[in-house]
């Protein structure tokens, strides 16, 4: 079992333009993942459409995890998300994770709070859910 992680997880729908969004999903998200980010909710397909249209407005970035812990399916980290913005404008949010893993080793659910540290009220949009 290869078991994902956030980085890997938000590197490749998001800044790897070299894969479809699709293809970075089966990746790393089970088809019955679901996501909760600063208290709304969105399923695996919501989730897809998001990223999407995150990849029109994203020019480029990079994750960068300060603590990350797996105790068998369970996953907790921290890490900041570092982002440049088609643009030209960046954002910088940290995060707070806490998920599942599906047996195969990808995030069935991910549970998140995030932080605006650089970035102006519209760029919230990037680290919700919707």
């Amino acid at each position: 079992m290869t078991r994902t992680g956030i980085e890997a997880a938000i590197t490749d729908p998001l800044f790897n333009r070299d894969i479809t969004v699709q293809e970075a999903a089966a990746r790393h998200f089970a088809p019955e993942y679901r996501q909760r980010t600063d208290g709304k909710w969105d399923d695996r397909a919501g989730f897809l459409e998001h990223i999407t249209h995150l990849r029109t407005i994203v020019a480029d970035g990079q994750i960068q995890v300060h603590e990350e812990l797996r105790d068998g399916s369970k996953y907790a980290d921290r890490h900041t998300a570092h982002i440049t913005k088609t643009d030209g404008s960046t954002v910088r949010m940290e995060v707070y994770v806490f998920a599942d893993l599906a047996p195969d080793g990808r995030f069935s659910r991910i549970e998140e709070s995030t932080l605006m540290i650089q970035g102006s009220d519209t760029d919230r949009d990037i680290g919700s859910a919707r």
